[in-house]
């Protein structure tokens, strides 16, 4: 199996490429949790609900950077920066700063990813 920093990059550059709702279905587990502010979703088919009305609503994605990364390979945690530009329908422009914190199972999955909010 690839290390979790290969899978971590693996994902990232599938999001980077537009490819959510493809990469959500190669590395999220069954029993996957979410959190985003005080929003908590478990299991997979929560989710991709939740990613899936998040696409759809992506009227225009300008751009998607990262900007740091970091990797604990015994605990089976990876960490990313990110910064997206994209309108979202019924909300308008929006500059997301954000942290991804995965935490991933012996199988490469994720079953565990919280965001934080950079200001």
């Amino acid at each position: 199996m690839a290390t979790f920093a290969e899978l971590d990059a693996q994902l990232n550059d599938m999001i980077l490429q537009g490819k959510i709702l493809e990469a959500f279905e190669k590395f999220y587990a069954e029993d996957v949790v979410m959190e985003e502010g005080d929003q908590r979703r478990e299991g997979k088919e929560a989710n991709r609900e939740y990613e899936e009305q998040f696409v759809g609503a992506l009227t225009e994605f300008r751009s998607a950077e990262i900007h740091s990364r970091a990797i604990d390979e015994e605990n089976r945690v990876t960490l990313s920066e990110w910064e997206n530009d994209f309108t979202l329908e019924g909300v308008g422009d929006v500059l997301q700063k954000q942290v991804s914190v995965r935490t991933w199972n012996e199988d490469g999955q994720i079953t565990h990813e919280k965001f934080y909010t950079l200001s």
